[in-house]
């Protein structure tokens, strides 16, 4: 089911447990491993590092580009050695990708080699932005990848139980199904998470999930709670408790997420567990 990993490192403390994440895993899913830092184009050929030196008095623009490349290309240099050396200690050859490009566009290219994609949940420039690497990296790599992303934590803890977020669309199908084989692959247990309205519907979602375990001759303690769904969620992953929660993306529809926001983006902008997102 998963047989490479890419991960996206930037060498930031987020970045770190990302890296930690993915060798754990690729370990107990006996998976090869891309580890990719990328040059983003836009710090070097970007209309507000242009306009910076154009108010200035230093020396032109393109005078400065050689420099600032030089300098981002050994900083990659050093993050994916120290990456290497994390991979190897833990017994893992991993290909190493340096690659100059928009952020998001680079990550979906080179995922399209992998099974897993896994982005942290913060990056080097979030100290600056409060996003990183989330906000429109991270939105464009979930809907346009075609497979699964993590969002990992700022903190690495090893997986002992596996939950699920459950909504009965399309996408939850998907990643209960997902989750089933994932739980057997890391002998890990599983449980699942559904915000209801009332007993009806608790009913109707319990018959659903029923029969997808079912399908898999398998079982999992669910769980209904009341309230708003990203709320419910995040308070499901500490009391639970869960390591690792699975959960479809964007499973509603676009307008609805315009007018009421995403869960997903939500639970993935403060979950203290990674999230592992199916389409």
């Amino acid at each position: 089911m998963i047989s490479r990993i890419l991960i996206s490192t930037d060498g930031s403390d987020y970045s770190r447990a990302a890296c930690a994440y993915g060798i754990y895993l690729a370990k107990m899913l006996t998976a090869s491993v891309i580890g990719l830092y990328v040059i983003d184009i836009k710090i070097t050929r970007g209309p507000l590092f242009h306009s910076m030196t154009g108010l200035s008095d230093l020396s032109p623009y393109q005078e400065f580009t050689p420099f600032i490349e030089s300098g981002l290309e050994e900083r990659g240099n050093l993050i994916l050695e120290a990456f290497r050396k994390q991979c190897e200690k833990e017994g893992i050859r991993p290909d190493l990708r340096k690659v100059t490009g928009l952020i998001d566009e680079t990550i979906i290219e080179i995922g399209k080699e992998a099974d897993w994609i896994i982005l942290a949940q913060r990056g080097e420039h979030s100290p600056l932005t409060g996003r990183g690497l989330l906000g429109s990296t991270s939105e464009a790599v979930v809907r346009k990848a075609g497979k699964p992303v993590m969002i990992t934590p700022d903190r690495f803890r090893e997986i002992s139980r596996i939950g699920v977020a459950y909504d009965c669309s399309a996408t939850s199908d998907r990643a209960l199904h997902y989750a089933v084989e994932l739980s057997r692959k890391l002998n890990r247990p599983l449980s699942i998470v559904s915000v209801v309205k009332d007993d009806l519907h608790a009913t109707g979602v319990k018959a659903r999930i029923d029969e997808i375990l079912s399908s898999h001759e398998t079982d999992g303690a669910i769980t209904f709670r009341h309230g708003n769904d990203e709320e419910e969620i995040l308070k499901y992953t500490v009391e639970a408790p869960v390591d690792l929660l699975v959960m479809g993306a964007y499973g509603r529809s676009r307008l609805r997420e315009l007018i009421l926001g995403s869960t997903t983006s939500y639970v993935i902008r403060n979950t203290t567990v990674p999230v592992l997102m199916i389409r």
